[in-house]
């Protein structure tokens, strides 16, 4: 006779752990919680595990975070290899903003890793080889790099500071700054809240556009 004939229930099969199960839950988690947040004891009881069991999958929780700083990598387009060098590199770099917004507790450990995962290496050099076959020399490649990308994850932390996320909020908050001003002390704070920040249509992120402009209008190839 079938369990379903005896009245027991057959219980849910539970989904076995892998490296890739492992570092999806231990991002969820970040995502939440922070970098801080993941924890052995804290990613088993997301996945309803033993802590033990975790490290039949991985070796620590440092190894947790290579993995975690990979899939971020991962979820960053290649720069394209079909169009000129200042295009890809604008492309890419508006996709880490759009990432890294998302999980925001990576910014700081992107470079960070000693033992980089697949996904990295793979984006770096791709980003080294359209520089490159833009004709950039590879010293002037690995510059452009390093002003970019700081240029990026320091404007994403100044972004991720701000106290407000969005259009609603912004006039909220610029709106208060406004009136609390002391009346004609500071004209040119409350100039650039009236003609910036209130402005109709006005969009925070025009503020990395003109940023990643100007970087990539003074980058300029050194071969050929």
């Amino acid at each position: 006779m079938s369990e379903h004939g005896t009245g027991r229930r057959t219980k849910p099969k539970r989904a076995g752990l892998s490296r890739e199960r492992v570092v999806t839950a231990a991002i969820a988690l970040a995502d939440e919680k922070g970098e801080a947040g993941v924890t052995m004891r804290a990613l088993a009881a997301q996945l309803g595990v033993e802590a033990m069991s975790l490290y039949n999958h991985v070796r620590s929780r440092d190894d947790i975070l290579d993995g975690m700083v990979d899939a971020v990598f991962g979820r960053i387009d290649l720069p394209a290899t079909t169009t000129d060098w200042k295009t890809a590199v604008r492309d890419r770099a508006r996709s880490a903003r759009t990432v890294l917004r998302a999980h925001s507790w990576a910014v700081g450990l992107m470079d960070s890793r000693s033992r980089p995962g697949p996904a990295t290496l793979r984006h770096h050099d791709a980003v080294l080889g359209v520089l490159r076959a833009g004709g950039f020399s590879i010293t002037m490649a690995a510059r452009a790099v390093t002003v970019i990308d700081s240029y990026v994850y320091g404007f994403i932390l100044q972004e991720l500071s701000l106290p407000f996320t969005g259009d609603d909020e912004l006039d909220d908050v610029a709106g208060g700054i406004l009136r609390e001003l002391p009346t004609d002390t500071h004209p040119h704070l409350a100039q650039l809240i009236t003609e910036q920040s209130l402005r109709s249509g006005y969009d925070y992120a025009e503020e990395f556009e003109f940023g990643l402009s100007l970087i990539l209008d003074a980058l300029h190839p050194d071969e050929g």
